[in-house]
């Protein structure tokens, strides 16, 4: 062998490796798509009667007013000649450099390919030109019904955010660029990463948004020390350790949502919520919901109220002596505390002395960016999908969340995951995001019929347990926190809500940035500031106007709301007691258990 026969031999065996790699790893493909099991189409695009009307209004427009029409395509057409042309002149020059690019900045298009060379400076222009003209066509579509309209922009989006020429391998520069450093090793790994996420998923694409091998449950996140010191069929509940030596009298309970798992109050110690709680003086409870199969079928909204909030409520005042507690419901608990705050007025039972909200909706009569979701042609698709299987699968919500933000939670990671070959990153939070959990077939119809679309609980009053509750029930002193950029629960929806509650004592907070980063943000950090006026009487416009605007987390504000309606100091309490042996370590079993579908 010859040195510069060396070389070639080295490549020719890694080349065969590769291929081999490749090979195993297409069977791996197959295999994974053969077991996957789909839900139902209808949940994959609007009823085809949106695109037939947006379709009808569209040539009625043209027919009635062919100027304005043909003036829009004659605007996209001249550009683009235009656009060929100044490329085609900067190639005759025979210098390869991209023509004059006046395109607004965007994070997709990062890498000085994309104004220096010609080819993708060329391309990324079009794309820009095709993404205006289709915005103007759908703004322009007249006669829709104001929801329908919603949904066409929507949808419209999601076209232009999955046709952007970085989704595509020979259109990517970064990806081109390592695929050649890499000698195509880049490639191969993130075919791997693709093949590995499909096995997880039971074949569906959902992108792995964090490194899964990073974080253990009780040990890295979650760690918080408490005892397990309850459990039945719908939740555990968590008695968290204290830390300090006396403790408010009156025990505060945590009701997180059940779409998803409580640690996101307990990622690690520096922004832990439930730490920071116990710090103060409280003792806390946090329930942990369990993770349904398809065996929770028929459990309903009333089986998460009777066996979830009631249950909790009745556990923790036998531990503590108390006749009374303070509540927080987080999200869609939230909506489920008020109701149970309705159920409890009627019944003549006080045993809730405050609540707190964190970015919760009541009141759903503007539906905001879910409003593509929550109409009969999705809902009618939810309803079939969850009669046939029993749950929604955890995987359904977890991708119509995502693409609410397809940028940030599908197209960007997958570029980096599967045509860069990049390992996720080691994120807590965003782990925590992939950790979802599943909904009961009757609970997921109570909540998107009765709750989402019809908007019972504000308007005629929703029937549950024999009783009619209704929003003014509410009358306990409350305290709601909203978030200034929050997509999931605008802010703006949830002071409405507070608004319609017939308490006397009600305090609201805006809390700057979104779902999460608004609440979860620790005093330590002094990132997010927050707003607060007492005057709730005003349109939420003009309550933020006249808002006082406070630097750092609201938390300690929220402390001292809560310790005026904690009572006095009594003696720290340690978990359980001899009617409620400890179970287990918190974070408990529920929370890690993954069941099949």
């Amino acid at each position: 062998m010859t040195t510069k026969d060396a070389p070639a031999s080295a490549d020719s065996e890694k080349m065969k490796a590769n291929m081999a790699r490749v090979e195993e790893l297409t069977q791996r493909l197959v295999d994974a798509f053969s077991n996957r099991k789909p839900a139902n189409p209808a949940l994959d695009a609007p009823d085809q009667e949106l695109f037939a009307k947006a379709a009808t209004h569209y040539w009625a427009e043209m027919s009635q007013q062919p100027s304005r029409v043909f003036e829009h395509q004659l605007e996209f057409w001249g550009k683009s000649v235009k656009h060929f042309m100044e490329a085609q002149q900067a190639l005759a020059r025979g210098k390869l450099e991209a023509p004059t690019d006046e395109t607004p900045d965007d994070p997709r298009f990062k890498n000085p390919l994309w104004k220096t060379h010609p080819y993708f400076n060329f391309i990324k222009q079009q794309y820009m030109m095709n993404v205006d003209a289709l915005q103007k066509a759908v703004a322009e579509v007249e006669g829709l019904e104001p929801k329908e309209q919603r949904k066409l922009d929507y949808f419209a989006r999601q076209i232009a955010d999955m046709m952007a020429p970085t989704n595509f391998l020979g259109t990517n520069p970064d990806a081109l660029e390592k695929a050649i450093a890499t000698e195509g090793e880049s490639l191969v790994q993130g075919l791997e990463n693709l093949v590995s996420d499909l096995e997880a998923n039971n074949g569906e694409m959902l992108v792995r948004l964090s490194d899964t091998n990073a974080f253990r449950l009780g040990e890295n996140i979650g760690a918080t020390p408490g005892k397990v010191v309850f459990r039945n069929r719908m939740m555990e509940l968590i008695q968290y350790a204290p830390t300090t030596e006396e403790v408010h009298a009156t025990p505060l309970i945590i009701f997180p949502p059940w779409i998803n798992k409580f640690y996101i109050m307990d990622l690690k110690p520096e922004n832990s919520l439930i730490k920071w709680i116990t710090d103060q003086g409280f003792t806390l409870f946090v329930v942990s919901w369990v993770n349904p199969d398809t065996g929770y079928r028929d459990v309903g909204m009333e089986d998460y109220m009777e066996e979830g909030y009631l249950a909790a409520i009745r556990e923790v005042k036998e531990i503590t002596g108390q006749k009374q507690v303070n509540c927080v419901g987080y999200c869609i608990a939230g909506t489920t505390l008020a109701m149970t705050l309705s159920l409890l007025k009627k019944r003549g039972d006080k045993s809730i002395k405050s609540a707190t909200f964190f970015t919760a909706l009541t009141d759903f009569s503007d539906q905001g960016e879910f409003t593509p979701f929550l109409q009969d042609d999705f809902i009618d698709g939810i309803e079939e999908e969850v009669d046939r299987v029993g749950i929604l699968r955890s995987f359904i919500m977890a991708r119509t969340f995502s693409f609410l933000r397809s940028n940030d939670l599908i197209y960007r990671p997958a570029i980096r995951s599967y045509m860069m070959g990049e390992t996720p990153p080691a994120f807590d939070l965003l782990y925590w995001n992939g950790d979802g959990a599943n909904l009961p077939a009757k609970m997921a119809k109570d909540y998107l019929r009765r709750l989402c679309q019809q908007n019972q609980f504000t308007t005629s009053g929703i029937e549950f347990f024999d009783e009619r509750l209704r929003i003014e029930d509410v009358e306990v002193p409350v305290c709601l926190v909203a978030c200034e950029t929050d997509h999931i629960a605008a802010w703006k929806d949830s002071y409405r809500g507070a608004q319609m509650m017939g308490s006397k004592d009600k305090t609201f907070i805006m809390s700057e940035s979104g779902h999460i980063a608004g609440i979860i943000n620790p005093p330590s950090k002094k990132k997010y500031g927050h707003y607060t006026n007492d005057d709730l009487s005003l349109p939420a416009d003009d309550w933020l106007a006249g808002a006082t605007r406070s630097d750092g987390s609201w938390w300690p504000r929220w402390g001292k709301w809560l310790a005026t309606r904690s009572g006095k100091k009594v003696p720290a309490r340690q978990p359980g007691d001899s009617s409620h042996p400890v179970l287990c370590d918190a974070p408990g079993t529920y929370v890690k258990a993954s069941p099949t579908v």
